[in-house]
C-alpha cells in the first residue's frame, strides 16, 4: 500500500475510519429523525401557513441533502475497512433516498430503514467490533511498498527529456525502491524523504539525498522538481491531541509546491479516497488529469490507482470535479494501467537545481557523503596531512616555560635521534610545600600561627642514555 505509515503514534490512537464512522452513525440516527419531524411540519402548514410550509419544506430538502452526503461518508468509509457488502447497502439506500418522494405520507419504512442500517456499522462497542480489532492490527502492519510491476505499467507513460538530468521527489520514500526504480537508468537524481529512521537508512543506498523524520517539518525547495511521486499513508489515526487531517490529503497538500509548474504528479491512492476535497484540490492544481488502477491481483488486493496531472498555476475559476468523483462509485469504470499509452506525460525539459533540501532530523550520514564528495574539505585534510607529515622546528628557541609546557603534554615524549641517542619522557607532578608563620600581637605576645600551603607544578624529564638513566627538574 503506502510508501509509508504513520509511525510513532501514540498508543491511544484510534483509527481514523471508526472514529468517522461513530460520527456518521450519529449523524445517520438525527437526520433520519429530523426528516419525519420536518416532513410533519410541512403537513401541519400546507392548508393553513403556505410561507411556513415552503420553509418546512425547503428545511426537508436540506436534511435529505445531508443523509445523502452522510451515507457516502459511510460507503467510503466501508470501503477502506473492506465492509464491502456494508458499503453498497449505504450506496443503494442514497440512492433511494434520492429518488424519494419527500410528499409520500409514507416514512415509517424509510426512517425504520436508516435505524436499522445504523445498527450494523462496525463502531466499536457493537457486535461488529470485531472488525475494529482486525483493522488496528492492520496497520500496526504499517509498511507496504509500491508494487514493481506496477511502477513498471506507470514508467511506461512517462517521457522523461533527453540530455537533461530530471529531479524526482518522494516525500514518503520507505526505503527507496519506488523511486529507484523511476530513476533508474533515466538520467534522474532522487530525492525522498522518511519517517522511519530505519528506512531511511535503507533508503539512503538507492537514493542521491534522503531526509530523515517526518517531511511536514523538513525544509526543501519549492518547484524544484519534475516528478513528483506520493504513495502517502492513508490508513490514517487520530492522535492523542485530536488531529483528524487525512494523510493522503495533507501529504498532497503540502508537497505541491516543490513540483515545478508542467511537472508530473503520479499521486497512488485507493480508488475511494477520491472524496471531493481531494478531487477539488487536484482539479485545482493540475492539467490533463488521468486516473488509471492497478492491474487485477493488485487493485483486488489494495484498490490502488495511480493519478496522473500536470501541475499548473491555480486560477479562481471553479473546475468540474464530478467525473473524477464518480471513480469513487464506479471503479469499474477505471481504466487499467495496461491502457496508459507510451511516453503519455512529458517532463519538463529545463534543468531545476535543488538549493535546499534537509530533513526534520540531522543525518550525519549524508553529511559524510557530502564532505567526501567537496573538493574544498579535500584539500583542507591534504594540506593538513602535509603539515602533520612535515618536519616542525620553532621559529625562535623554546624558552624554559616553554619546553615544560611542550614536554608536559607529551609531544617531546620519545626516541631522540642526535649525536648521543637518547629516550626521553617529561611528566608534572604537583609539589605542595607548607609555610608556618608566628603571628603576634601589639605588645609582642605570641598569638599562635597561620599555617599556609602553596602548590606548585614541577616538571620532570626521565632521560634513559647509553650511559645510564637521569632524572633532570
Amino acid at each position: 500500500m503506502s510508501g509509508t505509515t504513520a509511525a510513532g503514534q501514540p498508543d491511544e490512537s484510534r483509527y481514523y475510519a471508526v472514529e468517522q464512522l461513530r460520527e456518521a452513525q450519529k449523524r445517520l440516527l438525527d437526520l433520519s429523525r429530523s426528516l419525519v419531524i420536518w416532513r410533519a411540519r410541512v403537513e401541519k402548514y400546507r392548508t393553513t401557513d403556505l410561507a411556513a410550509a415552503r420553509d418546512a419544506f425547503d428545511a426537508l430538502l436540506n436534511v435529505r441533502r445531508g443523509l445523502a452526503e452522510a451515507l457516502r461518508e459511510i460507503q467510503l468509509l466501508m470501503m477502506e475497512v473492506e465492509e464491502y457488502q456494508i458499503a453498497a447497502i449505504a450506496g443503494k439506500l442514497r440512492g433511494g433516498l434520492l429518488g424519494f418522494d419527500l410528499m409520500s405520507g409514507n416514512y415509517r419504512p424509510v426512517y425504520d430503514a436508516f435505524h436499522s442500517f445504523a445498527g450494523t456499522l462496525p463502531v466499536e462497542g457493537t457486535t461488529n467490533a470485531a472488525i475494529v480489532g482486525r483493522l488496528m492490527n492492520n496497520i500496526k502492519l504499517g509498511y507496504y511498498p509500491t508494487d514493481p510491476d506496477n511502477i513498471a505499467l506507470m514508467l511506461h507513460g512517462i517521457q522523461f527529456p533527453e540530455g537533461v538530468t530530471t529531479n524526482v521527489f518522494d516525500p514518503c520514500c520507505g526505503c527507496g525502491k519506488a523511486l529507484r526504480q523511476i530513476a533508474q537508468g533515466n538520467n534522474c537524481y532522487a530525492y525522498g524523504v522518511e519517517l522511519d529512521e530505519s528506512r531511511a537508512e535503507e533508503a539512503q543506498t538507492r537514493l542521491h539525498r534522503v531526509g530523515f523524520g517526518s517531511f511536514f517539518y523538513s525544509r526543501i525547495s519549492r518547484e524544484a522538481f519534475h516528478l513528483l511521486f506520493l504513495n502517502p499513508p492513508y490508513l490514517s489515526v487520530l492522535n492523542a491531541s485530536g488531529g483528524r487531517s487525512r494523510h493522503e490529503k495533507r501529504f498532497l497538500i503540502e508537497s505541491i509546491p516543490n513540483l515545478v509548474c508542467g511537472g508530473l504528479l503520479m499521486y497512488v491512492i485507493p480508488y475511494y479516497r477520491l472524496t471531493p476535497d481531494i478531487c477539488r484540490i487536484l482539479a485545482d492544481n493540475f492539467d490533463d488529469l488521468t486516473v488509471w488502477r492497478f492491474t487485477d491481483a493488485e487493485f483486488r488486493k489494495f484498490k490502488q490507482v495511480a493519478i496522473f496531472g500536470l501541475r499548473k498555476r491555480r486560477n479562481l475559476e471553479s473546475q468540474d470535479t464530478l467525473w473524477l468523483e464518480r471513480y469513487a462509485e464506479n471503479p469499474a469504470s477505471i481504466p487499467c494501467l495496461t491502457e496508459l499509452p507510451e511516453a503519455r506525460y512529458a517532463l519538463p525539459g529545463e534543468p531545476l537545481k535543488v538549493p535546499v533540501f534537509q530533513g526534520e532530523k540531522f543525518n550525519q550520514k549524508e553529511l559524510e557523503q557530502q564532505l567526501r564528495r567537496s573538493d574544498s574539505f579535500t584539500e583542507i585534510m591534504s594540506r593538513r596531512s602535509e603539515l602533520d607529515d612535515g618536519t616542525k622546528r620553532p621559529p625562535l628557541p623554546l624558552s624554559i616555560s616553554q619546553i615544560g609546557l611542550v614536554g608536559g603534554s607529551g609531544m617531546i615524549n620519545g626516541l631522540i635521534e642526535c649525536d648521543s641517542p637518547h629516550v626521553i619522557k617529561g611528566r608534572i607532578v604537583k609539589v605542595v610545600r607548607t609555610e608556618t608563620e608566628d603571628q603576634f600581637n601589639y605588645k609582642g605576645d605570641h598569638m599562635g600561627a597561620e599555617i599556609r600551603e602553596t602548590i606548585s607544578n614541577k616538571m620532570i624529564f626521565n632521560i634513559l642514555t647509553p650511559h645510564g638513566f637521569k632524572a633532570l627538574t
